[in-house]
């Protein structure tokens, strides 16, 4: 009987490598599978099956992708013996396949057919049951059978665990080896309609608990969604968003910006820690109840900066992260049975952390309700949707009345007997880097909120409006920075922009100036539709929309042949991070990196340019840089889009202010890890 393993001895030098020459034991029960990531002359993923005494492999240039509409390259190399499965190591250099190696996933596999004549055929089709790798997939062999390397494709099945792309990366987002970790159960729990409350869910994959979270965002609808029954309903709370990390009994609580908070949330802290809940992130909002049980965001405020931050309770909604594994892709509804369950289980429950009820399949009647009791609406989320870090349609917010957050540009004196300021200037967000005004606010103060107004607000006055010439109406006004962000609630927006019946609520620390415009109703999500095969869609709305009217020149040109990556999906990328770019970019001098040929070909490094035709874009004074053309300073969102259409691919700002071109005023660290660094690794570095 011919060795199958002669290819794969013939290509290595046994003397100088530390691979196995051969041997393992076929697995007793089902055949295991392994994927191993491998740098070697490019990085790549090799896919290997038990079958017939060896493991049958596959060099997979992208490595697998949970998408079925991703149909990724498996290039069928020689078999190489069960032994190389638990293989981890470095191959030396002008050896074959030189590089370093992991074990990235391993587990077993079932076929779903005789797996020897799908083999045979090029149709493999089987389940995978690994640390990273579950649910259904097919190896479909392509035209060039007997080939040296054949062509194949490593394909996901349509199933519970199928995520999109845009949702969901296994290889960046899971990068790490599971050498050390213990192999999966032979057949992991079905997901049934049955299921036990409080299971795992099917969807559950092992992963480390990430350092960082950022949540997912409700978007503001006018009318409840047409099916209710496929939706659940809670109280939409009066407070600030908290998501709290546990790992190894240490908590610490974020905002839903990033802000550490622990420090002024002591007492929450205690009460979370006292409760030995299991490692994971939980998702929830905190509030401070009034006399009549109702959320208060002002009692909530000052909660902060008295004594009664015992008082405060955080109510908890969601569970993307748990004991070990990362609960994303499961349903809201098998997330929420689990947080549940949960906290019932707790041997000593907290008063101050308790679960965030679900409400009854009739919208319109909660938000009725919701109104009379005078709380501010109520959230609805789908049953079936998944837990993503962006604003999303699934996620829908119906309010009771008008009420959202502006910027503060400036304040008005005080007249009679009121103390601390008159009335607050709001706008939003402008599209020239001004303030769009909308109007005052002079209600909803009490003497405490207005010292503490007056306060914050005069170690901020300018000179400068933050407002377009004429745009407030000549009187004696104090300018500020726009750095502070007021809730305020309001009767209805006029033709001209501006709101009616302002009632100031309270200062968001927890939201950014640059996050802040005027929100529009959209519609609620429909259910999600089923994959389709075929070429990648661009990513739905709201996730990278561009503006209305705006034009992107030669969209399908790929600009990055690895990648696959066009011109547009880099337009539209840019479109989604611009709020979290221009803290960075604004009123810095930038420099840019266009790629007109895409990233393979000629670079331009470009620190001048004509800004006539790049909205959004100014020259700064050129005496920043005598005896140049003007530097260029990006001073709103439309201007990085601007700049991707004109095929910037980098964006460089300088460590200083234009306004103080000589005093820089932050430093940049650069990390640049070699091959093989984990994500872990990186993240200890920079903390």
């Amino acid at each position: 009987m011919p060795d199958a393993l002669k290819p794969y001895k013939a290509k290595r030098n046994f003397s100088v490598t530390s691979e196995p020459a051969g041997g393992g034991q076929a697995a007793v029960g089902a055949p295991i599978f392994v994927i191993q990531k491998h740098w070697a002359s490019r990085l790549h993923y090799d896919f290997r099956l038990e079958l017939d005494g060896t493991m049958k492999s596959w060099a997979v240039p992208k490595g697998p992708s949970y998408d079925p509409k991703d149909k990724r390259m498996a290039v069928h190399v020689e078999d190489h013996p069960i032994a190389y499965a638990s293989f981890e190591g470095i191959i030396p250099e002008r050896e074959y396949g030189a590089g370093k190696v992991i074990v990235w996933d391993k587990g077993t596999w079932q076929a779903l057919d005789d797996p020897h004549q799908a083999y045979r055929d090029g149709n493999l089709k089987f389940v995978l049951h690994g640390l990273k790798m579950h649910g259904k997939w097919v190896l479909v062999r392509m035209k060039g059978r007997g080939a040296k390397q054949e062509p194949w494709l490593l394909i996901k099945e349509k199933d519970e665990f199928a995520r999109a792309a845009a949702e969901f990366s296994v290889v960046d987002q899971l990068p790490d080896s599971v050498a050390d970790q213990a192999p999966p159960p032979t057949v992991p729990a079905k997901a049934a309609p049955g299921r036990a409350a409080g299971a795992l869910p099917a969807q559950a994959v092992k992963s480390a608990l990430p350092a960082s979270l950022s949540p997912e965002l409700a978007t503001l609808v006018e009318q409840p969604p047409a099916a209710p029954g496929e939706w659940i309903f809670e109280i939409k709370f009066d407070g600030y968003r908290m998501l709290a990390r546990i790992e190894g009994g240490q908590v610490k609580l974020f905002t839903r910006n990033g802000n550490d908070w622990t420090h002024k949330l002591a007492p929450l802290r205690a009460s979370l820690a006292a409760l030995e809940l299991p490692d994971g992130w939980y998702d929830g909002e905190i509030v401070v109840h009034d006399e009549n049980g109702r959320p208060n965001f002002g009692l909530l405020q000052r909660a902060f900066d008295t004594a009664s931050g015992a008082d405060i309770v955080y109510f908890l909604f969601d569970i993307p992260y748990f004991d070990g594994f990362d609960l994303r892709g499961a349903p809201l509804e098998a997330r929420r049975a689990l947080l549940e369950s949960t906290l019932g289980n707790l041997k000593t429950p907290s008063a101050n952390v308790r679960l965030s009820e679900e409400f009854g399949h009739d919208p319109h009647e909660l938000v009725a309700a919701a109104c009379k009791m005078g709380l501010e609406g109520v959230i609805g989320k789908r049953r079936d949707a998944r837990y993503v870090s962006r604003r999303s349609a699934h996620w829908i917010k119906l309010k009771c009345g008008q009420r959202q957050e502006f910027v503060i540009g400036g304040y008005t004196d005080p007249q009679g007997a009121r103390t601390g300021i008159g009335a607050l200037l709001l706008g939003i967000q402008g599209g020239d880097g001004l303030l769009e005004y909308v109007g005052n606010v002079g209600t909803g103060f009490n003497e405490a909120t207005l010292r503490d107004l007056k306060r914050r607000l005069a170690a901020l006055e300018t000179d400068q409006s933050p407002f377009p010439p004429k745009a407030v109406a000549a009187r004696k006004h104090h300018w500020v920075r726009p750095e502070l962000v007021a809730e305020v609630s309001f009767a209805e927006w006029t033709d001209s922009g501006a709101i009616r019946h302002a009632v100031f609520q309270g200062l968001r620390d927890d939201k950014r100036p640059g996050q802040i415009g005027r929100e529009t109703a959209a519609a609620p999500a429909p259910p999600p539709a089923p994959a389709k095969t075929g070429r990648a869609a661009a990513p739905p709305a709201p996730e990278g929309k561009l503006p209305a009217g705006f034009k992107v020149s030669n969209g399908d040109r790929v600009i990055d042949a690895a990648s696959g990556t066009t011109k547009i999906a880099l337009v539209r990328y840019y479109a989604l991070v611009a709020e979290l770019m221009m803290p960075h970019l604004k009123a810095r001098p930038v420099s840019l990196v266009r790629a007109p040929a895409g990233v393979g070909g000629q670079l331009f490094f470009q620190k001048h340019s004509e800004v006539g035709k790049l909205p959004g874009v100014r020259q700064l004074d050129a005496a920043l840089d005598p005896g140049h053309p003007p530097m260029l300073e990006i001073g709103t969102g439309g201007g990085i889009l601007s700049e991707a259409q004109w095929n910037v691919v980098e964006f460089h700002t300088q460590n200083a202010v234009a306004k103080a071109y000589h005093t820089p005023n932050r430093m940049v660290f650069d990390l640049d890890p070699g091959d093989g660094v984990e994500w872990r690794a990186m993240q200890e570095a920079a903390q």
